[in-house]
């Protein structure tokens, strides 16, 4: 199989069947299959999923059952053991496929044998384009993120962590697996994605060492994909909503650092940079009544794992 689509479902079965109707007309038996990935959903998630598969006679899709929820990574791991293939389209839940984006991904494999990963442009049902495309977290990008202030952002120009969308193609330090083409190859010579991370963090870590290994990475805005956002995880929400995150998504992002940036000095780093920046925040939010944008608890939050960065995930 030239490429297997892994679909990574954790309860949200009809979001799956959805995605799956935007591939009938994608999908070409003698090239591409689809996997979807049940992430021990232990409810009627499979149930529904191979119910939806058997009626509309979609022999292209095959649906396999993790036996524990060890999260992102280990769930798309899970996914593409399933069937051997030249490379794996990853994609959460809650995406749709527009019309022509396997051809695009194919072309842009076969056109640039040294690129390990293609990404597709991410964009909202209504075309409107979403970023996907990064540079590294770094201790600055904490301070950065942190303060959001216009001034300090100018001093380091080239640390902001989200790159501007654009409509040529990019070769991003890491796109957003939320629907990447990872060749297997690429798997071959650095290995599975890391299970150490349980959600979060996992894609910048694979990005990262693909790209010392060797590999480009590529971002195709020709092939597109519908993501809806949100519909696989409770981060965004908090995030919006300045809730308390989920310790998991503190837990990845010591892992993160610990492992890039020397253990937990990397993370001491940040979390002191981090600091600074909220300083910053605060006394802009004190003396110009600008409001809050941290999360709740996020001063505390950041100091998750640190003492035992990779020996640990927080679920």
């Amino acid at each position: 199989m030239r490429l297997a689509i892994v679909i990574l479902n954790y309860r949200t079965p009809q979001l799956v069947i959805d995605c799956l109707r935007s591939f009938e007309a994608e999908i070409q038996p003698d090239r591409d299959c689809v996997i979807i990935a049940d992430n021990a959903s232990n409810d009627a998630s499979p149930q529904l999923i191979q119910q939806a598969i058997d009626e509309n006679g979609w022999a292209w899709a095959q649906l396999a059952i993790a036996p524990n929820n060890g999260g992102f990574s280990a769930g798309n791991n899970f996914g593409m053991q399933q069937v051997a293939a030249e490379a794996y389209f990853l994609i959460n839940s809650d995406t749709l496929a527009r019309s022509g984006v396997l051809d695009a991904l194919h072309r842009a494999l076969d056109a640039n044998p040294h690129v390990g990963l293609v990404s597709p442009r991410l964009e909202w049902p209504d075309a409107t384009p979403q970023i996907s495309c990064f540079r590294y977290p770094t201790p600055i990008s904490e301070l950065l993120e942190a303060a959001k202030s216009s001034p300090i952002t100018k001093l380091f120009p080239h640390r902001e962590v989200a790159l501007p969308i654009s409509d040529a193609p990019q070769t991003p330090e890491w796109t957003s697996f939320a629907a990447c083409v990872v060749r297997r190859a690429v798997i071959e010579q650095i290995g599975w994605m890391d299970e150490g991370y349980f959600m979060y963090f996992e894609d910048v870590d694979f990005c990262r060492r693909a790209r010392e290994a060797g590999w480009d990475i590529l971002h195709v805005p020709t092939a597109r994909m519908v993501h809806l956002r949100g519909g696989t995880s409770e981060v965004k929400e908090a995030t919006k909503t300045r809730k308390r995150r989920p310790k998991y998504f503190y837990a990845a992002r010591t892992r993160y650092f610990a492992k890039f940036y020397g253990g937990r000095f990397g993370i001491f780093r940040a979390n002191i940079a981090w600091t600074v920046g909220r300083l910053i925040a605060f006394m802009r939010e004190k003396i110009g009544k600008k409001q809050p944008h941290t999360c709740a608890h996020e001063e505390w939050d950041i100091w998750t794992n640190w003492q035992e960065p990779l020996t640990t995930k927080t679920i």
